[in-house]
């Protein structure tokens, strides 16, 4: 048995890093938990805004993905100024974003197809639709993936799918949670299958991730010494440990 240090000075075995990924995803986020506090699941923006924005913040710092927003929608009024809006004039709007470029014409169809469908520049309507039904519908908009669609499913409507951006995917895969072959859109199946189907349990798995891989497992040289999970990670016992890598 060694000590591992944790929030709660949890006690785990010597080969606490072979236990199944069912055990790890739980112990993860009780971890997180004492570290981050549990959040309520709130909802930040509205639909519209939170949709725009996640398409916006593709390769882009939280930041910049802000200000673009703001930045196109003081030049153009509204949804409606945004859809009809010059292409090169919208692209000096977001600018701050990357591919700008590309993310022009995938907002103004994105606009158009809801406003075609709906009558209006809304989403609302997910609020009554089942989860499967709300993927495939948000995933045929141009430019929104499963991430984007599971995203704003969970933050504003509060159904219980699982978002799975880099943060997440990386520190979930480094602890061995997901194994080394699954791909980014397979783990939002998967972690979601074995955590529990609670709209707030999946919120602050997901945001703590999110936070944990900002901060402390990072991409480059991830701070390991200084991380709860180090006792149950594969990362951990199989690499840095070891020394197998030279981060630090």
């Amino acid at each position: 048995m060694r000590k591992v240090i944790t929030p709660t000075d949890v006690i785990l075995p010597m080969d606490a890093h072979k236990l199944p990924p069912e055990e790890k995803i739980l112990l993860t986020h009780e971890l997180l938990n004492q570290v981050y506090k549990k959040l309520k699941l709130e909802n930040r923006r509205e639909p519209m805004h939170e949709l725009i924005s996640t398409m916006l913040s593709h390769r882009t710092t939280h930041a910049d993905e802000v200000k673009a927003y703001y930045t196109m929608l003081e030049r153009f009024g509204d949804w409606e100024g945004v859809m009809h809006a010059d292409f090169d004039a919208l692209a000096d709007a977001i600018k701050t974003t990357r591919y700008p470029g590309q993310k022009v014409p995938q907002i103004q169809q994105t606009l158009r197809m809801i406003k075609e469908e709906r009558g209006e520049i809304s989403i609302d309507f997910l609020q009554d639709m089942p989860v499967e039904e709300a993927i495939d519908w948000l995933t045929k908009l141009p430019g929104v993936g499963l991430k984007t669609a599971t995203l704003v499913l969970l933050f504003n409507f509060h159904k219980p799918v699982m978002p799975v951006d880099t943060h997440v995917f990386r520190v979930s895969q480094r602890v061995g949670i997901l194994g080394a072959k699954v791909t980014a859109n397979k783990a939002h199946e998967i972690l979601l299958q074995m955590l529990p189907p609670d709209p707030v349990v999946l919120y602050n798995y997901h945001i703590h991730l999110l936070w944990h891989g900002q901060r402390i497992c990072t991409f480059y040289s991830p701070k390991c010494e200084k991380c709860v999970l180090n006792g149950i990670c594969n990362y951990y016992e199989d690499v840095r440990e070891k020394g197998i890598d030279k981060a630090v």
